[in-house]
């Protein structure tokens, strides 16, 4: 029998600051930002150790890039300060302190996944429902249909009689209300003049 034998990779943590102006300075106004990013992956390189110095192998994260990119190709930040995680081989950054506007902007996308994620349930559940629907048999679905059906009939019949119940009650109130004020008196006195 053949043994599986698992490969422990190791995590690691780290968080930096990045000087970027020393290695910026000397290039091109409209090449300082590119630069930047060069420089980012550069230092992680060194730092992290990584073999054969291979800068693919570092993924910067999406809201890093656009810290790095905020004020455009000209004006890169001086320093950025970034979080580090090292998996096996592979090094992923990711920007340690948002600014506010990066912050609403992540919680505004987190916010549209988490729709879309809920939206792609619904759907699922209703192609299910269909599903379900589709492979019943026809019988079983034609049984189904004539007991709601029933079931509508009966309500619309208990309505229809608690309504014609509540239009005699409604009449008898009237007449017992009318011919109990004749009774007992009458609406006005009848002038003595005429009455002989």
């Amino acid at each position: 029998m053949a043994k599986k034998t698992e490969i422990k990779t190791e995590k690691i943590e780290r968080e930096y600051i990045i000087p970027l102006r020393e290695k910026c300075r000397p290039v091109p106004r409209y090449k300082k930002t590119p630069k930047a990013v060069k420089t980012v992956k550069e230092f992680l390189v060194r730092h992290m150790k990584i073999r054969d110095r291979d800068l693919k192998k570092i993924k910067i994260d999406r809201y890093l890039n656009e810290a790095l990119w905020f004020r455009g190709i000209k004006k890169p930040p001086i320093k950025i300060k970034v979080k580090v995680v090292k998996e096996g081989d592979i090094v992923r950054v990711e920007l340690f302190d948002m600014p506010d506007k990066l912050k609403f902007k992540k919680l505004r996308e987190e916010k549209r996944e988490q729709k879309a994620g809920e939206i792609k349930e619904k759907k699922k559940s209703m192609m299910e429902k269909a599903k379900e629907t589709m492979q019943k048999p026809k019988e079983e679905v034609a049984v189904e249909e004539e007991k709601k059906t029933e079931e509508k009939e009966k309500k619309s019949a208990v309505i229809e009689a608690g309504e014609k119940l509540e239009k005699a009650a409604a009449k008898t109130t009237k007449h017992m209300t009318k011919t109990a004020g004749k009774m007992t008196k009458q609406k006005h006195q009848v002038r003595k003049a005429l009455a002989k």
